[in-house]
């Protein structure tokens, strides 16, 4: 094309061999001279631009266009003898693309850091596909493609990449407290990054179509963590979850032969006379560790002052001569059974507010002064 077709008028259409390429540029390399009544053919899946003497004058959609410039053939070759037989009537033709590309990859290359509320700062590697469409071929042409004669998806696919992980980064700050929830969430996030995005593909004339997210998934240690974390539930006894991890040790160490399983053999059985040890203290602690009320006969720990089940009073200060009931240090009557209490003759009173007091009392129950 150009100088090398100075007679024949040009037929410009384009067909996609490799389905990655998103415009390609008519003529490819150089600037064209396309003439007076070329014919361009645009598909049904794409669209058409026409740039003369270095601007974009017209836009076609499906079908079969008459271009018209001030290229004549023959007669604009000899008038161009000053410029070296080559017009200055620039023309070339850009057909975009409409269709959607899809499998496009994007993830994480270093993973990223997350405040997780149960697990704390942990980082995080995320893994997705996304579909890609031309919605405005002139403003992509002029932003992104320029003068290029062909642009295909991987040479815009990795600034994508970084533009949606740092979406996808802040996004799922706001959205989730806890990788613990991720599993039902992945299509609310999926939806939520995807309408983020839109502002800066239409920012280049492209659409988000799909977003998609594959996995997200901790290091190694926080995965080793999540799954003793899912043992932990299931058990809900951390003596049940170490004797299931002898037993563990106990089948590796049938399986295996020589010397290293035999030691790992007569481990096992310390290792289940310690927990149950453990077990039996424990039981020993809890059961020195409670009383019985004297009232209800209920157990109830060892330093209540009062039964939480019928509210009896635990430290005796003075007993009823009469039922038995312990009696609190200034009553005058039995709560049981309504006896007189009778005043010690060695009961002491306080000089100083004259209240009563037990007889081996060393400072007043109500004001605090020695006795």
């Amino acid at each position: 094309m150009g100088s090398d077709n100075a007679v024949f008028l040009e037929v410009l259409e384009w067909m996609d061999q490799t389905s990655q390429e998103l415009v390609r540029r008519l003529p490819e390399k150089g600037s064209g001279e396309i003439k007076y009544g070329a014919q361009l053919t645009i598909r049904e899946n794409q669209a058409g631009v026409f740039f003369y003497q270095g601007k974009a004058v017209g836009a076609f959609g499906p079908g079969r266009h008459t271009l018209k410039t001030a290229n004549i053939p023959i007669l604009t070759k000899l008038l161009s003898m000053p410029w070296g037989m080559k017009s200055p009537l620039r023309a070339e033709v850009y057909i975009v693309s409409m269709k959607i590309f899809t499998n496009l990859k994007w993830g994480t290359r270093d993973p990223v850091a997350f405040k997780d509320s149960e697990l704390g700062l942990i980082r995080l590697r995320a893994f997705g596909m996304f579909n890609l469409r031309v919605l405005q071929p002139i403003l992509f042409i002029n932003s992104l493609v320029g003068t290029k004669g062909m642009y295909e998806t991987g040479e815009i696919e990795d600034y994508l990449n970084r533009v949606i992980v740092s979406r996808f980064n802040d996004y799922m700050g706001e959205t989730i407290d806890t990788i613990f929830s991720l599993p039902s969430k992945y299509d609310e996030l999926s939806e939520g990054l995807s309408k983020r995005l839109q502002k800066d593909f239409n920012h280049f004339g492209l659409g988000l179509p799909h977003l998609y997210i594959n996995s997200v998934t901790p290091p190694p240690e926080v995965q080793q963590a999540i799954d003793d974390r899912s043992r932990m539930e299931v058990f809900k006894d951390m003596d049940k979850l170490m004797k299931m991890k002898a037993a563990m040790a106990i089948e590796k160490a049938a399986e295996s032969d020589g010397a290293a399983g035999t030691g790992v053999g007569l481990m096992v059985p310390a290792m289940f006379s310690r927990l149950m040890d453990n077990n039996s203290q424990n039981q020993e602690k809890t059961s020195q560790a409670l009383s019985v009320c004297p009232e209800c006969r209920k157990n109830i720990p060892e330093d209540s002052k009062f039964c939480p089940e019928c509210g009896h009073q635990q430290v005796v200060f003075q007993q009823c001569g009469s039922c038995g009931k312990n009696l609190a240090p200034n009553a005058k009557f039995c709560s049981r059974c309504g006896h007189k209490v009778e005043v010690s003759e060695n009961a002491k009173f306080c000089s100083k507010c004259g209240s009563e007091n037990i007889n081996d009392s060393m400072y007043c129950n109500k004001c605090g002064e020695k006795l």
